[in-house]
């Protein structure tokens, strides 16, 4: 019934873009995201970039998340009709995502899709890796959504994260470009916020912070909840959580920070991270500081959705399953340095503060 009712709606939209497409393409470059209805860092350097140094070119940005609900869903479709008349006049599509409108319509000879996604990298297997898993898709469904089809590029931070890339966007390696996304800028800027932060958290001064970034899953308010025991009464540490906005782990003041601080914020004034799958681990890397890994579910989730980074033999004396013996070896304090080194030189290469400016050059080219 589904796949039945997607062939019918894929008809649907490409028999409406004819109408779109018979609008001239103009020297424009459409953003398209429906990871949250504001753009993202990513976006917003990008754009900031093209504005400040290239007004000639013209810049449309879409941003939305599909609402929840039978109603909300059905409201979207005019989110998508924007998309269709954005994207039938531009010759450069950038999404950092799945698009509904670049997968499944028939585009002009004279648009290029850059595909520069929402993370820097993926510990864990996603698109076309996790069809057919417990937490992936239905291969039926992902194909009659034309699941990641139509890019004519894709970015990712190195050579060994372009092998995962090719296999879960189902793209040759070819039309894989190793470029960093414009946040490594972000995240290198040496502007931490710290006289702003401790102004609203003087109870954290002179704490070693400890900022745990989980991935948005299922069993991660289990997870949240052992690392609580852990930290509660060591009086040395402060235990803060920045997690997904749609995450179970409910809100708890005593390890929250106050303030508009994002996780790379947050991430730059942490002493220690840690986290689990999420790809927040290649981010934090960059930074050099003490990064762990808390995975108590690892055996099931490698089951159920299955790793492309596999932290246990790659990262063998960070990496836990019982939250015990990770309290114990943060701290013993003897972290191996020379593995964050190597980690982070594998799955982010040429990581400088050069990241946007090389990114808008390569969009630019494809105008």
């Amino acid at each position: 019934m589904a796949k039945a009712f997607s062939k019918i709606f894929g008809f649907a939209i490409n028999f409406a873009y004819l109408f779109f497409k018979l609008k001239k393409t103009e020297n424009k470059i459409t953003f398209i995201s429906r990871q949250s209805d504001i753009p993202s860092l990513d976006f917003r350097c990008l754009i900031n970039e093209i504005k400040e140094n290239y007004p000639q070119y013209r810049v449309d940005v879409l941003c939305k998340m599909i609402p929840s609900g039978l109603t909300g869903k059905i409201s979207y479709i005019f989110e998508m009709l924007r998309q269709m008349k954005s994207l039938a006049s531009s010759r450069v599509a950038v999404i950092d995502g799945y698009c509904i409108p670049v997968c499944m319509l028939k585009h002009k000879s004279d648009l290029t899709v850059v595909q520069i996604w929402h993370a820097l990298g993926a510990v864990k297997k996603f698109g076309w890796q996790s069809v057919g898993t417990k937490e992936g898709r239905s291969e039926s469904i992902s194909r009659a959504m034309c699941m990641h089809r139509n890019y004519d590029y894709v970015l990712a931070p190195s050579k060994k994260t372009a092998e995962f890339y090719s296999e879960g966007f189902d793209i040759a390696l070819g039309r894989i470009k190793v470029l960093p996304l414009p946040r490594v800028d972000f995240i290198l800027d040496n502007n931490n916020r710290e006289e702003e932060f401790y102004s609203l958290n003087p109870q954290m001064k002179n704490k070693k912070i400890v900022l745990y970034l989980p991935t948005f899953r299922s069993g991660e308010a289990m997870a949240a909840d052992l690392l609580k025991k852990q930290f509660v009464n060591k009086k040395e540490y402060r235990l803060i959580f920045s997690t997904h906005p749609l995450s179970e782990v409910k809100k708890d003041e005593g390890f929250t920070a106050k303030g508009n601080f994002s996780s790379y914020d947050l991430m730059k004034l942490a002493d220690i991270i840690i986290t689990d799958y999420s790809a927040c681990a290649f981010e934090a890397s960059l930074l050099l500081k003490p990064l762990y890994f808390f995975i108590p579910d690892y055996e099931s989730y490698m089951q159920d959705r299955g790793i492309n980074v596999d932290v246990k033999k790659e990262f063998p004396s960070a990496a836990f399953e019982n939250a015990e013996l990770l309290a114990d070896a943060i701290e013993k304090d003897n972290y191996d340095m020379n593995a964050l080194e190597a980690f982070k030189e594998k799955y982010v290469e040429n990581a400088d503060t050069n990241s946007t400016k090389n990114l808008v050059k390569f969009i630019l080219k494809q105008m």
